[in-house]
């Protein structure tokens, strides 16, 4: 997206961050119980809103500090995608998400007022936990893909009416 895209653009800018290790019993990836705002409750990555001019970078390397105390390099950060999200019945929440892979950091995660961080097996990630969406995108970003999608929510505001774009 470009700075001219992101000013046209209603929607609020965010990242998301999906940070994975090799784990005893294989690949895992650092995700935590939302615990206020938008989709308190959910199982998530860390992430959130840029602030006004901050490249999407560092945006993620600042909320993944913020979030879950770990210290990131841009260099470390694999863009994967832009997922575009659409909320008819609730336009204030829709939003345009950079997503991110992350292997290496310093530091080890610790909890928020944001979010309370675990490493959970890949192959046992919670999908009925999160946002319905990541169950269409997620895996394919997890095994190495890349996700370029937009998700329209029905009127509950949770479930996934529609969907289109590439990697879902």
């Amino acid at each position: 997206m470009t700075a001219r895209d992101e000013t046209k653009s209603q929607h609020a800018p965010v990242v998301v961050v999906y940070l994975l290790r090799d784990g005893v019993d294989g690949p895992e990836v650092l995700l935590g119980e939302k615990r206020r705002g938008l989709g308190a409750g959910r199982v998530v990555g860390p992430g959130g809103k840029r602030e006004p001019g901050e490249p999407p970078v560092a945006a993620a390397v600042r909320e993944v500090a913020e979030e879950v105390g770990l210290r990131l390099d841009t260099d470390d950060l694999e863009a994967r995608g832009t997922l575009d999200y659409r909320f008819p019945f609730r336009p204030s929440w829709s939003q345009v998400s950079d997503v991110f892979v992350c292997r290496r950091w310093q530091g080890e995660p610790s909890g928020s007022d944001e979010l309370e961080p675990r490493w959970i097996p890949v192959d046992t990630v919670p999908y009925d936990a999160m946002w319905d969406d990541a169950r269409y995108w997620l895996p394919g970003v997890l095994a190495g893909g890349s996700v370029h999608a937009r998700f329209t929510f029905a009127e509950d505001n949770a479930t996934v009416s529609g969907f289109s774009g590439a990697g879902v």
